[in-house]
């Protein structure tokens, strides 16, 4: 048997137990495919980040207990944790090659500042029946990327709301996105996943890479804060940046252990 190593993260939060939590595994070269599925399934975070370093470039691969994703930010925000603080890179900047393209997380003081590309929605009339009825309270408006984005009047309004998944598992997307104007924040939101054991992610970095577009033309803001309201909670500090949006946040190191393959 091989071992190898594996970190569990606390991302956008700086209090253990906070934000959202993810399994990191650093990798000297892939593994199969099935392998990191089964690995992710093991681990039953919402997502689990695999890296091999090439020359001054990490790639990186984000896999749910389901299925391998495009984009995902608690778990690349992880794994630049890691780098910067176990690993000990020299390095102020992280180049990560992706399925989404290049990303980067930049160590400011004590944030890590991640560079996602924008995915800035499009509203939509032709509503999933699901969607419709996923939440006790009706939405004032539906937009869509990747994700839906369902937006609400006020916080209030995102805190109270109980979704029904009888109703969101009809729906074929990753992503449940609701939001509103913030209190404390510019924005607030909470992210739901549909036929999965994840069903309320805690903080959804890839989310941001949405909700910070529509509330940029919203509120007319580049800078802005954000909390998702998750029971973990956690707080974003974002920015729009032409096609690009920046996400940063807090993480905290929680558990170094190692996982057996066979050799």
């Amino acid at each position: 048997m091989k071992a190898y190593p594996i970190y569990q993260v606390d991302a956008f939060t700086d209090t253990l137990f906070g934000g959202n939590p993810a399994a990191v595994c650093p990798l000297q070269a892939w593994l199969p495919d099935h392998t990191m599925q089964q690995l992710a399934m093991e681990n039953n975070l919402s997502e689990t980040a695999f890296f091999v370093q090439k020359e001054n470039v990490f790639e990186i691969r984000w896999f749910t207990p389901e299925m391998e994703i495009d984009l995902a930010g608690h778990p690349t925000l992880a794994a630049a944790c890691v780098i910067f603080n176990v690993l000990k890179t020299a390095k102020h900047t992280i180049h990560f090659e992706s399925k989404s393209g290049r990303l980067m997380v930049e160590k400011k003081n004590t944030l890590l500042v991640m560079n996602f590309p924008s995915r800035m929605p499009v509203k939509t009339e032709q509503i999933p029946e699901g969607l419709l009825h996923g939440f006790n309270i009706a939405p004032l408006e539906v937009w869509k990327s990747r994700d839906f984005l369902l937006i609400y009047p006020d916080e209030n309004t995102i805190l109270s709301l109980v979704p029904n998944f009888n109703q969101l598992n009809t729906v074929d997307t990753l992503g449940v996105i609701v939001s509103a104007e913030g209190k404390q924040s510019d924005f607030v939101s909470r992210f739901f996943v549909p036929n999965s054991v994840i069903g309320e992610d805690p903080v959804t970095g890839s989310a941001h890479a949405t909700l910070i577009p529509y509330w940029h033309h919203k509120l007319g803001k580049n800078a802005m804060t954000a909390q998702q309201l998750s029971k973990r909670g956690g707080k974003l500090w974002c920015e729009m940046m032409h096609n690009r949006v920046s996400i940063a946040g807090k993480a905290v190191v929680y558990m170094k252990g190692e996982y057996y393959l066979p050799a």
